[in-house]
C-alpha cells in the first residue's frame, strides 16, 4: 500500500495558497435527495493581510438561484474542492521500472456555509469582480454598472464557509527525489505531456531539499 502520508500537508498558509492561485471550486453537499455539486469562483475572505487573518481559513462565494436551495446551502456541512495543478506522470521519467502516476495539488475543506446578507453579497462580488478585472488593461467593474449587476446580484446567494478541518495532498514525487529533476523538466519542456504549473508546484517541493 502507498504510504500518502508524504504527501499530506496539515500547513494552513499552503492551503490558502492553493486557494489564491487556484480560485475555481467545486462544493457537494448530501442532500436530501442525494449529493450534488456545483462549480464556482472561491475567494478567500482572510487572504493574509492582516493580523485578524492568521488563523482559519473562511472562503466566500455566491451560487445561483435555486442552487442555493437544491445544495441545501445552510442546512448541513458541504465539502468545497479546489484543485490545483496536476499531471500525468510517464514510467520512462523514472530511473528504474515503474508504473504510471499521476502528480496533483488538491485541498478538501469542510464546514457549514452561512448564507451572506444582501450587502455582504454585494461586498463580496465587488470583490470578486476586482480580484480578476483590475489586471485587465479597461477593467470592467460592478460599481461602474450598479443598477444592472444589482439587478443580477437579486439571482445569486452569496455564502461564507468558515473551514472546521481540510484535507490537502501535495502529491510530487516526492517518493522519488533522485528523478525529480528529470520529471521537472519534462514537464516545462517535454513534447508530450508538458505541464509548466506542476513543475514549479515540484521545485517548490524539491528545490529547497536540494540546496540544503
Amino acid at each position: 500500500m502507498m504510504d500518502t502520508g508524504r504527501y499530506v500537508s496539515l500547513d494552513e498558509n499552503e492551503v490558502k495558497r492553493l486557494i489564491r492561485d487556484n480560485p475555481w471550486g467545486t462544493i457537494v453537499t448530501d442532500t436530501a435527495k442525494g449529493l450534488i455539486a456545483s462549480h464556482y469562483p472561491m475567494l478567500l475572505e482572510n487572504d493574509g493581510s492582516s493580523e485578524e487573518d492568521a488563523g482559519g481559513i473562511s472562503i466566500v462565494s455566491h451560487v445561483g438561484k435555486p442552487d442555493d436551495d437544491k445544495l441545501e446551502l445552510g442546512r448541513h456541512e458541504a465539502l468545497v474542492i479546489i484543485q490545483g495543478p496536476n499531471g500525468y506522470i510517464s514510467p520512462g521519467w523514472y530511473d528504474k521500472i515503474n508504473v504510471p502516476t499521476w502528480n496533483h495539488v488538491t485541498a478538501h475543506l469542510y464546514g457549514v456555509p452561512e448564507i451572506l446578507s444582501d450587502d455582504e453579497n454585494w461586498a463580496v462580488l465587488e470583490r470578486l469582480t476586482h480580484h480578476f478585472e483590475d489586471r485587465m488593461p479597461h477593467p470592467v467593474l460592478l460599481e461602474h454598472q450598479e443598477k444592472y449587476a444589482r439587478e443580477q446580484m437579486a439571482m445569486t446567494a452569496g455564502f461564507r464557509i468558515r473551514v472546521t478541518r481540510f484535507e490537502a495532498r501535495l502529491k510530487l514525487s516526492q517518493n522519488r527525489p533522485q528523478v525529480a529533476d528529470r520529471i521537472i523538466d519534462e514537464l516545462d519542456h517535454g513534447d508530450n505531456y508538458r505541464q509548466p504549473a506542476l513543475a514549479d508546484e515540484m521545485r517548490r517541493v524539491h528545490t529547497p531539499k536540494a540546496t540544503a
